[in-house]
């Protein structure tokens, strides 16, 4: 890779596009977002719709990244309608690229495109890695809700892996959750939980919670850039999943508060449906670790949750968003 990298990231409008491209643009590299929208921003950005071939994809041409984040939000009540949103924006916006990758004279080295550690089985007996996990959606008494999900991911990596790209790595980022202060993102979305005392355990609790702290996120999508030697599925997430109990218990210590109301399962279902979301969001347990980056010799700046998370709500009480009381 060249010092100064030209990157494309398709998709780049929400918070873990913002996130990348904000990393890149101050660190001299030249970011061109490809959005459904385009706003202001220090960077460039192409307008598209995700669909369909178009002026947008000269950008690729030359370009020495391509990341791909494009995909309607899980975040909302599984209709039918929203159901096919989900699905199609994610498959038909990795198809186009692919084909657009497949038509230029010098596509980019390395395209890594969005997928989901949701991929993954319920797991409670044991972690996942890309190796010997085991793909969810046959577990017994799995809801039909969750074996949509892993539809869409499997159908969003078949999608990605079968472009006709020779000359280009691929790499599948089956990313956990993505810690971060910025507004608008799970992290805030969960400290506010505790913020109203309503950061206790979820259902049982035992279901484990994969997340990455955004550091390490942006670190590794470098590593991946840096090591050619690797491409296919990479699971993107801390080395220390945690059940959902110490979860919310490590986040409301970081916090400095002791309590914070359980919710039991029937009660997630009901404000889940009033919050028109799913209760899969917060019930699947996801032990997902990351063999491929911890062979290959990636360092985590934050492989523990408690560290994380005080790192993480100082810097959101620093942002101004922690002004008022604690509670």
């Amino acid at each position: 890779m060249n010092d100064t990298l030209r990157i494309v990231i398709a998709g780049g409008n929400g918070q873990i596009g913002t996130m990348l491209a904000r990393h890149f643009h101050e660190h001299g590299h030249q970011v061109v977002v490809i959005a459904r929208s385009v706003q202001p921003a220090p960077w460039r950005m192409i307008q598209w719709d995700g669909f369909t071939l178009g002026d947008w994809a000269r950008e690729l041409d030359g370009a020495d990244v391509l990341i791909n984040l494009a995909g309607r939000s899980v975040n909302c009540r599984y209709t039918a309608a929203n159901r096919r949103a989900i699905k199609e924006s994610r498959v038909q916006s990795t198809l186009v690229l692919g084909r657009a990758l497949a038509r230029l004279t010098h596509p980019p080295r390395v395209w890594m495109n969005a997928s989901t550690a949701t991929i993954y089985r319920h797991a409670l007996d044991r972690a996942m890695d890309e190796d010997t996990g085991e793909l969810g959606g046959n577990e017994r008494d799995c809801p039909s809700t969750w074996r949509f999900s892993i539809d869409v991911a499997t159908s969003w990596e078949e999608a990605f892996f079968s472009a006709a790209t020779p000359r280009t790595r691929k790499i599948a980022l089956r990313s956990a959750m993505t810690m971060s202060p910025d507004p608008g993102g799970i992290f805030a979305e969960l400290l506010r939980l505790v913020r109203l005392g309503l950061g206790g355990t979820a259902g049982s609790g035992e279901q484990f919670v994969s997340w990455i702290h955004e550091a390490d996120f942006i670190r590794s999508i470098e590593f991946l850039m840096a090591h050619e030697e690797i491409d296919g599925a990479v699971n993107v997430a801390a080395p220390n999943p945690l059940p959902n109990r110490e979860f919310m218990r490590a986040l409301r210590q970081a916090w400095g508060i002791r309590v914070g109301l359980p919710a039991p399962r029937p009660l997630l279902e009901l404000g889940a449906l009033f919050l028109r979301t799913e209760t899969e969001l917060i019930l699947k347990s996801r032990r997902v670790v990351p063999g491929r980056l911890l062979r290959a010799g990636f360092e985590f700046q934050f492989p523990e949750w408690p560290e994380a998370a005080s790192e993480l709500v100082g810097r959101w009480r620093c942002s101004g968003q922690g002004s008022g009381s604690r509670g």
